[in-house]
């Protein structure tokens, strides 16, 4: 079974046992999490598309940690006026386990 979620203005594919990074959450390490904006629900060979959710349908999940992701630099450059700048970011994500999925 398998379902297509929605969260932090991404979807994701997920089945029960995946790990997945998503957009950072306002939960902490070993919390219980809900993901209630679920598109899709595929069950072998059968599939459940919701318009634009299904409706009933939500993904739990456990919260393994928060962190940050690897430094990327952003480098911006202005040929023949002198003008640069240099910022350095690192996205903050959560990684969370999908433990179950209600459909």
């Amino acid at each position: 079974m398998y379902a297509v979620i929605e969260t932090g203005g991404k979807q994701y594919q997920v089945k029960e046992g995946d790990e997945l990074f998503i957009e950072k959450l306002s939960a902490q390490a070993d919390e219980k999490v809900s993901f209630d904006k679920v598109m899709a629900v595929g069950n072998e060979g059968s599939i459940t598309v919701g318009a634009p959710y299904v409706e009933g349908a939500s993904v739990a999940a456990t919260v393994i940690k928060n962190g940050k992701g690897k430094k990327i630099t952003v480098f911006t450059y202005k040929p023949k006026k002198g003008e640069k700048t240099k910022q350095g970011h690192r996205q903050p994500y959560t990684k969370v386990r999908i433990d179950a999925i209600k459909a």
